[in-house]
């Protein structure tokens, strides 16, 4: 007979709050997606290999963050890094947006990206994926 073990412990707020925000970015990021290969399809003119490039990387982009969500949720501690890479990928986006007159945009994704990384780095966060 196999050993059975279950995890009693709550799930902290912080790691529910990270992954619902992760899972949020994914689908924002494919809607995004679905909308370049739109646009892909119906341009009159475009560079292929660039319009291809640019949307693979919003799909892979929004399935690496849906994965790293699940990840998360089911207290994988190696997908915290992964994840806090891509938060802190939004720092320089959002600072190319406020320096190109988007700044509506570019400060919510700069708080965005550090909010997450953040809550991943909270002590119960820390606690739960077995982190010390």
């Amino acid at each position: 007979m196999a050993r059975v073990t279950i995890d009693s412990a709550p799930v902290p707020d912080t790691l529910h709050w990270a992954v619902r925000l992760l899972r949020a970015e994914a689908v924002a990021l494919a809607v995004l997606a679905g909308w370049l290969v739109w646009a892909d399809l119906t341009a009159t003119r475009t560079d292929l290999v660039s319009a291809l490039f640019v949307t693979g990387f919003a799909i892979s982009g929004a399935v690496a963050l849906w994965a790293l969500g699940g990840a998360l949720s089911r207290r994988r501690a190696g997908a915290r890094a992964p994840a806090m890479v891509l938060e802190l990928m939004l720092l320089p986006v959002g600072w190319f947006m406020i320096s190109g007159g988007l700044g509506w945009l570019g400060v919510p994704l700069m708080v965005l990206g550090l909010g997450v990384c953040a809550l991943l780095v909270s002590p119960p966060t820390t606690k739960a994926l077995g982190f010390g």
